[in-house]
């Protein structure tokens, strides 16, 4: 009897699948669509991993889920992230738990130079999101000229060069990165990225950028970033748009008017920021390029040779002067594998461990000597929370983490890879109403999605992927801190992914079906 209870089961379940118009309905939103007009109620159903319908929707799902006092969107894009590790974060559950469906990796000129060979990886291994990536500009430099940074390129190289980003382009992606803050881009003239952005945007790809200057310099670093705007006839992002140091500070309006007279001399430029007044890249920004270049053989020698030593030390310190700072107290090391105990110590904070003392000399001895063994990772608390609510009002400004796919377990980190589309949602739209709640996703949706140039994503309309999210607008908040930066965001109760569920009801569902995404064909 109870086999036949079981087989009858089985049976009308089989039916019930069968006779059902879609595979998955969302009843009972409050829809925003991405595209920034009003919300409205309704319901969305998903067939075949695309969206069959939005609005009221007489027919009926195989599975069905009642999203009534919740937001439904598309799910968020995050346009400048790190993610070349995704293959050992295969859950990415940092993103998904604050609504990001997609990311784009290869961001400040580093990247996977096989891009095809990327693919193909993501693919067989599977991942809970979907993955596009840039061709990074300091990859293909190394790669292309070695240890040899400090000059330009010959004409060979530069060949290689751009047959590099040709092919990274063939195979998919969806533009060129640079970093000028970073070796060796650095050292690169302005007419070698015009050469190489050219070859992207002969494939339709953006070029995004970490500009050569954040701090009061930063005006002529956006002359730069025009300049191959123009030249290469490409589209350009502005990666995370900020003010650095107290000398920059107050200076948001002055940036932005020069962003809106390129677009208004027809430039098509987008910038992304993420929500926090502090950064996070290696300790070695605090050391001037010039000692690092040629690597960590070179510059063992430089601080070893007592002459040139004391020119760093100088220049260093000059660095401070120039920034209205006295010392590395905005400097916090965030993971410095030589020696753990440093980690979560202020620069001043570890000398004093390591040395003894704490003046400027010894944070100076420390910072190099970090270096000689392997560096650190570190946070910079260095912006202005004006200048970050100025930028982030701005309608062409995305919201974009600078983040990577991370696991509770992992090193200290920045907490923008845990918190931060969701602290837009609930600081600066819930609490701050600093813009719509319509406002805050399109920034997180259509408009990433059209700069670029993700088609068919972004948006809540029949036949765009079914990348959703659904979350209560009441409860949606960050819980990571700079003390605490990995703990994940809350108030996303289901995340769906290609049309299939990664999270359901707030549980992971260890579904993997994101994919590639490759710069599309109507966009080359």
């Amino acid at each position: 009897m109870n086999a036949i209870h079981a087989f009858t089961a089985l049976l009308v379940a089989t039916l019930s699948v069968a006779a059902a118009d879609f595979d998955f309905v969302l009843r009972h939103g409050r829809i925003l669509d991405g595209s920034g007009k009003p919300a409205r109620a309704g319901d969305v159903a998903i067939k075949d991993g695309r969206i069959a319908a939005v609005g009221k929707v007489t027919g009926t799902g195989a599975a069905e889920l009642d999203a009534r006092g919740k937001v439904v969107a598309p799910g968020f894009i995050d346009v400048h992230t790190h993610s070349e590790d995704i293959l050992k974060h295969r859950d990415a559950e940092n993103f998904l738990r604050m609504g990001v469906t997609t990311v784009v990796t290869g961001n400040c000129g580093g990247s996977r130079t096989d891009i095809a060979k990327f693919f193909a990886e993501l693919e067989a291994t599977n991942v809970t999101l979907n993955v596009a990536t840039l061709i990074g500009h300091n990859s293909v430099r190394t790669k292309v000229m070695g240890g040899s940074f400090d000059r330009p390129p010959t004409a060979k190289e530069l060949a290689r060069m751009k047959a590099m980003v040709e092919q990274g382009m063939k195979d998919g992606a969806v533009g060129f990165s640079t970093g000028l803050i970073y070796l060796p881009g650095t050292f690169t003239k302005t007419d070698e990225i015009v050469e190489l952005a050219k070859v992207a945007a002969a494939h339709g790809g953006i070029h995004a950028s970490h500009i050569r200057h954040e701090t009061e310099r930063i005006f002529g670093a956006l002359d730069e970033l025009v300049r191959v705007a123009r030249e290469a006839k490409i589209r350009t992002e502005l990666s995370h748009i900020k003010l650095a140091g107290p000398r920059a500070w107050g200076k948001a309006d002055a940036v932005l008017a020069a962003l809106d007279k390129a677009r208004a001399d027809g430039l098509e430029i987008t910038h992304d920021q993420y929500v926090y007044t502090a950064s996070s890249t290696g300790l070695s920004r605090l050391v001037p390029d010039s000692a690092r270049e040629g690597g960590t053989k070179k510059f063992i020698e430089r601080v070893n040779d007592p002459e040139q030593k004391r020119l760093i030390v100088t220049e260093m310190k000059e660095t401070l002067k120039r920034g209205l700072r006295s010392d590395y107290g905005y400097v916090f090391i965030a993971h410095c594998r030589h020696d753990n105990t440093l980690s979560g110590k202020t620069v001043p904070q570890a000398a004093k461990l390591r040395r003894g003392f704490d003046s400027l000399d010894d944070q100076i001895e420390l910072v190099l000597d970090l270096e000689r063994h392997g560096g650190a990772t570190a946070i910079f608390h260095g912006m202005n929370e004006a200048d970050v609510r100025r930028f982030l009002r701005h309608p062409m400004t995305m919201v974009a983490s600078d983040g990577g796919p991370r696991a509770p377990s992992d090193e200290l980190t920045h907490p923008r890879s845990c918190g931060n589309n969701a602290r837009v949602l609930a600081r600066y739209v819930r609490e701050l109403k600093l813009f719509t709640i319509e406002e805050a996703i399109r920034k997180m949706t259509s408009l990433p999605a059209r700069a670029f140039r993700l088609n068919g994503r972004g948006e809540l309309k029949p036949g765009c992927t079914a990348d959703i999210v659904v979350f209560d607008p009441r409860e949606v908040a960050d819980r990571a801190t700079f003390e605490k930066p990995r703990a994940y965001a809350v108030g996303f109760s289901d995340v769906f992914v290609n049309g299939t569920a990664v999270i359901r009801d707030g549980t992971l569902t260890g579904a993997h079906p994101g994919k590639p995404v490759r710069l599309s064909p109507a966009s080359r």
